[in-house]
């Protein structure tokens, strides 16, 4: 019988262009569900892909803290995630989680449903 050699899978291996890499990151930002270190982890994927150095000179942070601020055990603060994407040359966006109109009593809001688009 011959044996199985497996490897770790490394998700950076696999994010080649700035597509993939904003269709990750927009895929982590929906599942991670509030959970900021998640997101951070991803942004790590992100960074090994396109070369820690370079990220790291590209945001202004030793390469040494960026490694700890990406690693997923922490959350890193708003300001170094603004950095790091910025040097990742990506985009945060926003849009309406849902939608509310005002009801007939006093103004009051209620949800209509997620919009369509």
């Amino acid at each position: 019988m011959t044996k199985t050699i497996t490897t770790r899978y490394d998700v950076a291996e696999h994010l080649r262009t700035p597509e993939e890499m904003a269709a990750y990151l927009e895929a982590c930002l929906e599942e991670a569900n509030g959970d900021a270190s998640f997101v951070a982890k991803a942004l790590g994927d992100i960074a090994r892909a396109k070369g820690m150095s370079q990220v790291a000179r590209d945001a202004g942070l030793s390469r040494e803290s960026l490694y700890k601020a990406l690693s997923g055990e922490r959350s890193p603060g708003f300001d170094t995630i603004l950095k790091v994407i910025k040097a990742l040359g990506l985009k945060l966006h926003a849009e309406a989680a849902f939608m509310v109109a005002p009801t007939a009593e006093k103004g009051h809001l209620v949800d209509v449903g997620t919009p369509r688009g």
